[in-house]
């Protein structure tokens, strides 16, 4: 069975040699156009599905998605059938603005041992709110785009190419619906669907920069996204209880929302090297879009945030390679037989994903991967 069947149609903006940017949903491995099935009145999205992006296909809000994606349903195994193999994939959205949060507990005791030993791993306002930090849209960049190593100061005096390039493996919720203190039960009607993130990370620049404000340089410079948007009704099976909570948090971040129960890869030069569980994230989706907006701040039709790195309990379950290697002190050893700490240049990782879907049978969220160069 594949990844991308009829409970699944993930959406992307794809073009052919002509260059023009079109709508499509995944099918196989296949991309069925779906600006041409609005051209010819086969779909009526009031020209949504003809534009160059998914921005107004997202504004519409949930009732046409609905509407839209049974059509598509109905429709597709008699839509001409596009391989893969015959188009470029494009960023599917115009992004907005672009939050990443922090919002597992064992990626963040991991990482507060490693880079701030000489205090308890865990701080104490992490489990009263969903902490994050706001990135930049302009650097979020389609999977296959290469990365560029960056540089920064790496100590007092010391300016230079990062030497632990690293990654991080999160799952991003894009936002269709715009608004301002978005409760956690309004969260489907404002999420449009989620893509697989890797926030790209220069832990050297970041150890030196981090106290007392937390990330800038060291992450700002590129967030590879994947081409396929996954709308939140094809996740409909993977929707699991969240994980107990204590304290309880603040009222704006009750109920809690559903977890989801997605089953991550890490590939690094085609070895997998950890599979985290994103079921065990500890904040929700909906906390997080509800603490994102509760101080009255607005989301906007294209607006992403990521989850922060997925991590589990077990080294074979982190989502970066600081956590992985233990900052470099523990190098995984590739199947070419290499070993490694952090990525090296032309280093490529891959990151993919798969959901329960209704029936049980998994689905697919696409992957996004990217190469490091100089």
């Amino acid at each position: 069975m594949t990844l991308f069947d009829l409970r699944n149609l993930p959406y992307a903006v794809f073009s052919r040699p002509d260059g023009v940017r079109r709508i499509g949903v995944r099918l196989g491995d296949a991309v069925l156009d779906l600006s041409a099935a609005e051209s010819s009145e086969l779909i009526l999205a009031g020209g949504a599905l003809c534009r160059s992006s998914l921005n107004v296909l997202m504004a519409l809000g949930r009732p046409q998605w609905t509407a839209i994606r049974a059509r598509i349903v109905e429709l597709a195994p008699t839509l001409p059938a596009i391989p893969l193999t015959e188009v470029e994939l494009h960023l599917p959205f115009d992004v907005a603005d672009y939050t990443d949060f922090y919002s597992s507990e064992h990626h963040a005791t991991n990482v507060g041992r490693i880079l701030r030993p000489e205090r308890p791993g865990l701080q104490p306002n992490w489990k009263h709110l969903p902490i994050g930090y706001h990135g930049r849209s302009a650097t979020v960049v389609v999977s296959g785009t290469p990365v560029e190593r960056p540089s920064g100061q790496l100590g007092p005096g010391v300016f230079g190419p990062t030497e632990r390039l690293d990654v991080e493996a999160e799952v991003g919720f894009v936002v269709g619906v715009p608004g301002r203190r978005i409760s956690t039960e309004d969260f489907a009607d404002h999420v449009f669907g989620v893509v697989l993130v890797n926030d790209w990370s220069a832990r050297d620049i970041q150890a030196f920069e981090y106290q007392p404000l937390g990330p800038f340089l060291a992450k700002s410079f590129a967030t590879s996204v994947s081409p396929w948007v996954v709308p939140l009704e094809a996740l409909t099976g993977a929707f699991v209880p969240p994980v107990a909570q204590d304290p309880v948090p603040a009222g704006y971040l009750t109920p809690p929302g559903n977890g989801l129960d997605l089953s991550l890869s890490v590939e690094w030069n085609g070895t997998e090297v950890s599979t985290p569980p994103f079921a065990q994230m500890y904040w929700t989706p909906a906390q997080q879009l509800a603490h994102l907006t509760v101080n009255g701040a607005s989301v906007r039709t294209g607006d992403l945030y990521a989850s922060g790195t997925v991590s589990g309990t077990t080294r074979g379950e982190a989502g970066s390679f600081l956590e992985l290697t233990w900052n470099g002190t523990e190098p995984v050893k590739l199947d070419d037989g290499s070993t490694r700490g952090f990525l090296q240049d032309g280093d490529t990782v891959t990151i993919g994903a798969t959901a329960p879907g209704t029936d049980g049978a998994p689905i697919g969220l696409g992957a996004v991967t990217g190469t490091v160069c100089r």
